[in-house]
């Protein structure tokens, strides 16, 4: 089958090959047919090295497809059902999964450092333990999460990853107030799911930041009421809040000076939501007094910070309604042979969302 398969840590292209094999089908696991997949800028950050990932390793978290089959002990899911692809599944016996924080679950990231695909040459690893660059994809049950019959593969796909985390940030994580004000720093797939997030949450001013005008402009479609460059946030700062800082303020890069601004423009009392996923080496800095005299509160957010699977659901719902806007997320279709082509629009900036379609 084909896939999409990067060889070595820091290459900045994949080769799409058609000697791909998935392996590992067996009792508690299932067999997808991947029919649409997102890409999220977390794979370009594997692919460089910032997230730790194995390698040779095909990327892609962020999919929807068909069951082709099932392992024995799968309940809750037959050959021919729709699924997203979740690639943080949680166990429900873990410390986490007991105290409702099923988003901390380590389960799924254990899945990471077992090869599940191979080439003659050898093994190959999925992306977080799933890899949906690909035609087909063996995980496990928990990872396949059926989808109604009125979601469309792609829409589902952005569900799966950027989607329930943005919106999660604001929602779960943050617990945005009706009227406050919002500053998100960052304005890709997910960076437009946090702003929509607020919207949704009811803020009164949300100002969307990126240095990229292109996605300025698509912000301002998605709930933003402003929208700036990088060095007009300290202007906007001074004329929505005068000066005091944002109530809010979700940092969607994963940088160290990212959230370092995102830290200076949040008022004191307020809070500053990191959303963005970054280096290990990449240390934050704030100091121990700025830290009591300031008391902001700082709120890491993983992957939405709830339990996804209430997530998705209330994704599926806000959508349906018209709450959300998902299908202008996806900006740029391509087919897996033109996946270098999405990478570089997605590096540039040009690309909100790219749906890679099998």
């Amino acid at each position: 089958m084909r896939a999409a398969v990067l060889h070595e840590i820091g290459q900045d292209k994949l080769e799409v090959l058609d000697d791909v094999e998935a392996v590992g089908f067996g009792p508690g696991k299932v067999r997808l047919r991947i029919r649409a997949t997102g890409l999220c800028h977390s794979d370009v950050s594997a692919m460089s090295g910032v997230l730790p990932q194995p390698a040779p390793f095909i990327p892609g978290h962020e999919g929807a497809g068909e069951v082709l089959d099932i392992g024995d002990g799968v309940t809750g899911l037959s050959a021919g059902d729709r699924v997203l692809v979740c690639w943080l599944p949680a166990c429900g016996a873990c410390p986490s999964c007991r105290r409702g924080q099923t988003q901390l679950c380590l389960a799924g990231f254990m899945n990471a450092g077992t090869p599940n695909f191979k080439r003659p040459g050898g093994d190959v690893f999925g992306f977080a333990g799933t890899g949906t660059f690909t035609e087909e994809v063996v995980v496990d049950a928990g990872c396949a999460v059926p989808i109604p019959d009125d979601v469309p593969f792609d829409i589902a796909a952005l569900i799966g990853c950027g989607v329930t985390t943005g919106l999660g940030a604001a929602i779960n994580t943050a617990q945005v107030r009706a009227g406050s004000s919002v500053a998100v720093i960052g304005c890709g797939g997910v960076g437009i799911s946090t702003i929509q997030g607020a919207r949704v949450q009811g803020a009164a001013q949300i100002v969307a930041v990126d240095p990229v005008a292109s996605r300025r402009e698509a912000a301002l479609r998605f709930g933003a009421t402003e929208a700036v460059s990088p060095d007009e946030l300290a202007d906007a700062k001074q004329r929505i809040t005068g000066g005091e800082g944002f109530d809010y303020v979700f940092e969607v890069v994963g940088k160290s000076a990212t959230a370092r601004t995102a830290y200076e423009s949040t008022r004191r009392g307020g809070t500053l939501c990191i959303v963005g996923a970054g280096a290990m080496d990449d240390n934050f800095q704030v100091n121990m007094f700025e830290l009591f005299f300031d008391e902001k509160r700082i709120l890491p957010s993983m992957y939405g910070g709830g339990d996804v699977l209430r997530s998705y659901e209330r994704a599926i719902a806000l959508w349906r309604a018209g709450r959300i806007d998902l299908e202008s997320m996806i900006t740029h279709r391509v087919q897996l042979a033109e996946i270098n082509d999405a990478l570089g629009q997605m590096r540039t900036g040009e690309a909100l969302r790219t749906c890679i379609e099998l």
